[in-house]
């Protein structure tokens, strides 16, 4: 559980506050399962049940006795309390289940254009935009670096941010900076 400080009578009202007004702790959440993570699945005292899975493009697993489950979209925390509940009463009394990510495969973003190492990159931790290209090698001397675009599906459509290189490498306009998401595409003309 993450605590976060309340400060005194100057506060902003709840309702004008936003991403930087915040600790960052406050912005980590609870991991979403994808496709290509591997889960280990365990129930106790019975090991015929115990699984390593590889999360299917789908998004589903299949697991004894229950069949299909989609997992695409969970956290650990909902995917156990959907399995204990298809399992009991019927096959299993009680049962005790742990799920574990055993390997994060689905976090990946993407990086195009004029950067020294364009390409597809796993994610294991929460990274901004200026890390993103960082892990790409940077920017090459032919980069149009206030030009930057991130693309972010959301649903049926596409989101589209900008980014100013300059502009935050200088300290200013940080709002820029975002957090990037499963599936999101830097692209650098």
């Amino acid at each position: 559980m993450v605590t976060i400080p309340v400060q005194a009578a100057d506060e902003k009202d709840p309702s004008e506050i936003t991403e930087q007004d915040l600790p960052e702790e406050r912005f980590i959440q609870d991991y979403i399962m994808g496709p290509g993570d591997v889960l280990d699945i365990s129930v106790w005292k019975n090991k015929d049940m115990s699984r390593t899975l590889t999360v299917l493009p789908d998004g589903k697993v299949a697991f004894p006795l229950i069949g299909e489950v989609i997992v695409a979209g969970k956290t650990v925390a909902q995917l156990k309390t959907e399995l204990e509940n298809r399992l009991s009463p019927r096959f299993i009394l009680n049962p005790v289940l742990s799920v574990e990510i055993r390997q994060v495969n689905s976090m990946l973003i993407y990086i195009i254009g004029k950067v020294n190492h364009p390409g597809r990159f796993a994610l294991n931790a929460n990274i901004n935009v200026l890390q993103a290209l960082s892990m790409a090698g940077g920017l090459n001397v032919f980069a149009k670096r206030n030009e930057i675009k991130i693309f972010r599906e959301e649903g049926r459509r596409t989101r589209i941010f900008e980014f100013r290189y300059d502009d935050v490498s200088y300290g200013e306009n940080l709002e820029q900076n975002i957090r990037l998401r499963r599936g999101d595409v830097i692209v650098v003309p």
